[in-house]
């Protein structure tokens, strides 16, 4: 009788009513399991996506996640702060849409993504640099490139043979993390192959490479410049409070004046030219470029926040913090003695 009942007239309106239910609430049901990939729902302003950052450029990034929130409320991003080669898995395996590193992609990664099918955009948002850390007690804060591989790769292990007067004993070196960005800079651009000095260990994180060279004044560190660049942070004035930045050249023979600490203007690309022209201007040397990596196959929440990362308002905080952002120029002033 029921069966009956579905092919009169009345029956076919239930039944196409209970059709349309079922269909809505099937619907629904696929809407809200977004998360598992299969049929995402967020835009470039709204919905969930986990990111993966380097954590060295944890202060920075925290203040692009916090702002873009903020103007979007409907947007919820999940960022991990870790050392460089996990971040690199994270985006190879899949785990993140975007990656925030200080280096681009290797041959070895590039075939990954490949086989994946997957063509990522790469965008450079600003550049950065490794901050040298002493303690405030230390009488030797002007540092040649010379000396810094001297001391990395262990042939300088005493403070005396940086300066005479220096009383302070043994070097110790002290990095963030095992298999961060800035062991592996070090490694590749400074020291070029050279072993990697015995007496080195590495802290867990950026704040207790900070903290052990406040605590130890033989101690040399090795920090990105965001840690301690950004004058209107609270957390970066309590860190200058308790060690010293050092200032480096890469000129030889130099004099005084040729020692510069990685002040936003230093990190700016010059060229040649620029730098022929202004005996005062150089390069920090030890500054590297930060790139966004974006493996998103459609245009979502992840390729949203790149955009905004390399926009007006991304670079914007990039300038305050104190790095050189990638699409602003830097205005050097130079003054004399009356």
């Amino acid at each position: 009788m029921i069966l009956t009942n579905f092919f009169r007239p009345q029956g076919r309106v239930f039944l196409s009513a209970l059709l349309v239910v079922t269909g809505c609430l099937v619907g629904c049901n696929k809407q809200g399991s977004a998360d598992d990939g299969s049929n995402p729902t967020d835009t470039p302003t709204s919905g969930h996506v986990s990111i993966s950052v380097d954590q060295t450029f944890a202060p920075i990034l925290e203040s692009q996640v916090d702002t873009f929130q903020k103007l979007y409320p409907d947007a919820h991003i999940k960022a991990t702060y870790q050392p460089e080669d996990s971040v690199m898995l994270d985006l190879l395996n899949d785990k993140v849409k975007l990656a925030i590193l200080s280096r681009d992609l290797n041959d070895k990664e590039k075939a990954e993504l490949t086989k994946q099918t997957m063509v990522p955009r790469i965008t450079k948002i600003g550049t950065d640099g490794l901050a040298i850390i002493l303690h405030p007690s230390n009488p030797d804060s002007l540092l040649t490139l010379t000396q810094l591989r001297g001391i990395f790769s262990g042939k300088t292990n005493s403070w005396k043979q940086i300066g005479a007067q220096n009383k302070l004993g043994d070097v110790n070196v002290v990095f963030d993390a095992n298999r961060s960005s800035t062991l592996r800079f070090v490694r590749d651009s400074l020291l070029r192959g050279q072993p990697l000095t015995k007496r080195v260990f590495a802290a867990k994180s950026n704040q207790e490479a900070l903290a052990y060279v406040a605590a130890h004044p033989a101690a040399i560190g090795v920090v990105g410049i965001n840690w301690v660049s950004d004058h209107d942070d609270p957390k970066v004035m309590s860190f200058l409070k308790t060690v010293r930045v050092a200032a480096i050249t890469a000129r030889p023979n130099p004099t005084k004046d040729d020692f510069i600490q990685p002040y936003q203007a230093y990190l700016a690309a010059y060229t040649p030219e620029q730098l022929r022209g202004n005996a005062a201007l150089q390069r920090y040397p030890l500054r590297r470029d930060i790139y966004v990596i974006n493996r998103e196959a459609r245009t979502g929440l992840g390729s949203g926040f790149a955009s905004f990362i390399a926009g007006q308002k991304g670079q914007l905080i990039f300038y305050k913090s104190g790095l050189m952002p990638a699409n602003m120029q830097a205005r050097v002033v130079t003054t004399q003695k009356l």
